[in-house]
């Protein structure tokens, strides 16, 4: 077979694929119609990919004038990848499979040991989640894992994690594949999250986005003109790093960031702290404040204009459609209320602030937007530029596992 031929049935392999994968159950006439293809080309292509155990028989058509029609779908566990958001207080791991769809979920507190543990905290949450759902783990192909601070694509560490003890100090991504024995594919979990939200959530559509997540930690993950930025260093976003909030000349705010120091979870709980003498968690000050305690009420109005200077920030250089906030304390209402509020009051454009809408899922269904593309490139594509499988709309997907 010549390089054009070779080609030209790569991109026909694809596009056939795509549209079982975005239509399914569908008939040969009905995906011949969305693509443009020969009915002879996509039987050819059907019969290849129904023997190589991707695609199968699901019924015949019913309601139409004629005979009734063979319709095809996706086997969607022919192959799954396993998706893994680790913070600095819970990891989650989850599967997906080639429908986009995630099978399952798996929650625990992040090893407080960090380091190594932490990675093989991670390998073992994968193989259980496939393991407590009845998943055959040899069709988990990949692994994506969004982590709290910079992989470094040079030594595969991940610098600018305060949040896990030790991280920085070993190749995190060989130690991965090691413990996983699949490939692995370590990205930023904030980044992983703006994917999310791009591909099914909130700031589905829009290709100048930008993500805000505010929790243990700050970070932003942002696109433009539908790709990712990460900067030379793979270190774009840290929000924590912008120079107010704290002393950015300060020797801690060169670990922690000024910004991270008084706006995350630690900062907003030294505040609280400092002004009323009490100690209590993040949920209980936004209690305190929902009773119209004056001390918490200041402590997340100061958070919120913080957060709101970082909005405006973002909002100057790279100029998003919409700012998805998220997040454990981000997403939060009363706060989320005084951003919208404050940022209008600094910035001189109209900035459309809404709410992350996938929650706690948002980096998980990155890693799985991001796997998935991967996956669907290593088996379908044949190495030929163009020929890829774009990933279905949000009203394809069904991003809800089960919780274990």
């Amino acid at each position: 077979m010549s390089d054009a031929s070779r080609i030209s049935r790569q991109l026909s392999l694809c596009a056939v694929m795509e549209t079982i994968v975005h239509s399914g159950p569908i008939s040969r006439a009905s995906v011949a119609k969305q693509t443009g293809l020969s009915k002879q080309t996509i039987s050819e292509i059907a019969r290849l990919l129904e023997n190589g155990g991707w695609i199968r028989e699901t019924g015949r058509t019913s309601g139409h004038v004629g005979r009734s029609a063979v319709t095809f779908e996706i086997v969607p566990d022919a192959a799954c990848i396993a998706a893994v958001d680790l913070g600095g207080t819970k990891a989650r791991a989850a599967i997906a499979d080639l429908s986009c769809n995630v099978l399952a979920e798996l929650v625990e507190p992040t090893d407080a040991r960090g380091g190594v543990h932490v990675v093989r905290q991670i390998a073992r949450m994968c193989r259980d989640v496939a393991h407590h759902n009845g998943i055959d783990f040899e069709k988990v192909r990949l692994a994506v894992v969004g982590v709290p601070g910079v992989p470094d694509p040079k030594t595969g560490r991940v610098l600018m994690a305060p949040n896990i003890a030790d991280i920085d100090t070993f190749d995190v991504v060989a130690m991965l594949k090691q413990e996983l024995d699949r490939d692995v594919f370590v990205e930023n979990d904030v980044n992983l999250a703006v994917l999310g939200e791009h591909w099914i959530g909130n700031g589905a559509g829009i290709d100048d986005l930008a993500y805000i997540a505010l929790g243990t930690g700050i970070g932003a993950g942002i696109m433009v003109g539908g790709e990712l930025v990460r900067g030379s260093a793979h270190a774009a976003g840290e929000l924590g790093f912008l120079p107010f909030g704290a002393d950015p000349f300060e020797p801690e705010s060169l670990h922690i960031g000024a910004l991270e120091r008084v706006t995350a979870t630690n900062g907003i709980r030294e505040r609280y702290r400092h002004l009323s003498g009490n100690d209590t968690d993040v949920p209980g000050i936004f209690d305190a404040a929902s009773a119209g305690e004056a001390t918490a009420l200041t402590v997340i109005d100061e958070t919120a204009r913080l957060v709101a200077r970082a909005v405006a920030a973002i909002c100057a250089v790279t100029g998003p459609g919409r700012v998805v906030l998220g997040g454990s304390i981000g997403s939060r209402e009363e706060l989320v209320h005084r951003v919208q509020e404050l940022a209008a009051q600094c910035f001189p454009r109209k900035i459309e602030i809404g709410v992350s809408a996938l929650g706690t899922q948002a980096a998980i269904a990155g890693a799985a937007a991001v796997g998935l593309s991967h996956l669907h490139a290593t088996l379908f594509s044949g190495g030929v530029p163009g020929a890829e499988i774009a990933l279905p709309p949000p009203d394809v997907v069904r991003f809800s596992g089960a919780v274990v």
